[in-house]
């Protein structure tokens, strides 16, 4: 049992370290963000990353433009149909290309010679399943959201982001499979440059540009990116071919990636067109425009991670261990940024009516409460591409669709009774439920990989 003079010493210097605990966290996160955006310039991760953070912080800066712009000409409410519309069809979205573009970054990242073929169906398997999934969500906006939203507004807000916008996000993964980063930055300013432009023009010469005007120059700008991003791919890397029967060894895999991909939108983003159907528009604007924010703090995170990704993918080829360390790697670098601007959101959200204006004076204190998820995003992600590059492309889409069924549950409870306040609990409940079984999944599996052989390998790797 200690003296009670020992016990009062170890008493004092606990009293005494507290005033400076909090310089000491401060500096731990100073000192990661300077080791992440400072560190290792010479290796191609790193290049990636900046060139991805830069071409991510080009687009918000041209987005930041629009983005006012709408809110500002449109209004809470017309600019909450716009939110509820694109909503909607971004559900839908991550079924165009059943999953294309990811397998021809796996498998291009491997072996560059399969990518003509890879290019050459994933062209194809976009536009025929693009339009085919335009009539559907058509038909599903016009049952599901309220009436007054013009009918040509939902087709061109449909055909540009389900056929051009995945075009040009094929020609993105193009690039990303041969970490040309670069270019995949070009690419993502390119379509926020034409869609500035066009909302910029909408302002010069009409006194009070509407939802429809805004609505086609957002598709005219989506058509011109993706020819452009479809013509650069080719003339870079050659033609495309067309194998048809490339697919079915791979179609499950696919099949899992779209599925994937449409549970992380549901619990992302179904929030905003069930806030509009049963709450208000108004609150659908409020709501949405504070979630925007939160992706533009979570936009230096997804930078590295779309930078990491083909990383995944030649780490997981060695089993799940490898592709785990590579993602712990990363994220603790990642996290301590994700903490810091969780901190400048709290501290900045009183500002933003003064940006938007008095109509959304209440995105303020939806971005007080949805200021965590950051922290919780970055979490679930790495662990969610460690799992993606190792083969376990299923159980990350079993996670994220029981993820999203309890999104969408919650919100019928909460969303009429709270509105999106209620919405904000159902996106933190949602993201650190996903973070949380996630991890155990990973966690299980590493397990698993230790007891079947031994723990001599797996040291003997670490300590390399």
């Amino acid at each position: 049992m200690p003296e009670p003079a020992s016990s009062q010493r170890e008493l004092q210097g606990i009293l005494n370290d507290l005033p400076d605990a909090p310089m000491n966290f401060f500096n731990k996160i100073r000192f990661s963000l300077r080791d992440l955006l400072a560190g290792q310039f010479s290796s191609p991760l790193a290049r990636n990353t900046l060139w991805a953070l830069a071409g991510y912080g080009m687009r918000l800066l041209v987005q930041a433009g629009y983005f006012i712009l709408m809110a500002r000409y449109l209004g809470v409410k017309q600019y909450g149909g716009f939110i509820a519309v694109t909503a909607l069809v971004s559900l839908i979205s991550p079924f165009v290309g059943l999953g294309s573009g990811n397998l021809l970054v796996k498998n291009a990242s491997r072996d560059k010679s399969l990518f003509a073929a890879y290019w050459g169906q994933g062209l194809w398997i976009t536009t025929l399943s693009g339009a085919g999934l335009v009539v559907f969500v058509v038909g599903l906006c016009l049952v599901l959201l309220p009436r007054g939203i013009p009918v040509i507004a939902i087709v061109l807000i449909a055909v540009s982001d389900l056929i051009f916008v995945k075009l040009l996000e094929m020609a993105g993964w193009a690039f990303q499979a041969f970490e040309m980063i670069s270019k995949c930055a070009h690419l993502n300013v390119l379509l926020s440059v034409f869609r500035l432009l066009g909302i910029a023009g909408l302002a010069l010469t009409m006194e009070h540009p509407n939802f429809l005007a805004w609505s086609a120059v957002y598709f005219a700008g989506s058509v011109l990116a993706a020819l452009i991003g479809v013509i650069w791919v080719t003339r870079r890397f050659g033609k495309p071919r067309l194998p048809l029967n490339l697919l079915r060894g791979e179609r499950s895999e696919g099949f899992y990636f779209s599925v994937s991909l449409s549970a992380q939108t549901i619990y992302n983003d179904i929030d905003k067109t069930m806030v509009a159907r049963l709450a208000s528009l108004e609150a659908a604007g409020i709501y949405g425009a504070a979630y925007r924010l939160i992706d533009v703090a979570f936009t230096p995170v997804r930078a590295l991670l779309n930078a990491a990704y083909p990383g995944f993918f030649r780490n997981g080829h060695h089993g799940i261990q490898e592709s785990l360390r590579y993602g712990r790697r990363l994220l603790k670098r990642a996290i301590p940024y994700s903490i810091l601007a969780s901190a400048a959101l709290v501290i900045g959200a009183p500002l933003v009516p003064f940006v938007l204006g008095r109509d959304y004076a209440g995105v303020g204190e939806a971005l007080r409460w949805l200021a965590v998820l950051p922290v919780l995003k970055t979490i679930h992600y790495f662990t969610a591409d460690s799992l993606t590059g190792a083969g376990y492309q299923g159980l990350r889409t079993l996670t994220q669709v029981g993820v999203a069924v309890f999104n969408v549950a919650i919100n019928f409870w909460l969303i009429p009774a709270y509105g999106w306040r209620g919405a904000a609990w159902s996106s933190i409940a949602s993201d650190g439920l996903l973070a949380l079984t996630l991890w155990i999944i990973a966690a299980r599996l590493s397990s698993a990989f230790r007891s079947k052989f031994g723990q001599t390998a797996f040291m003997a790797s670490d300590a390399a």
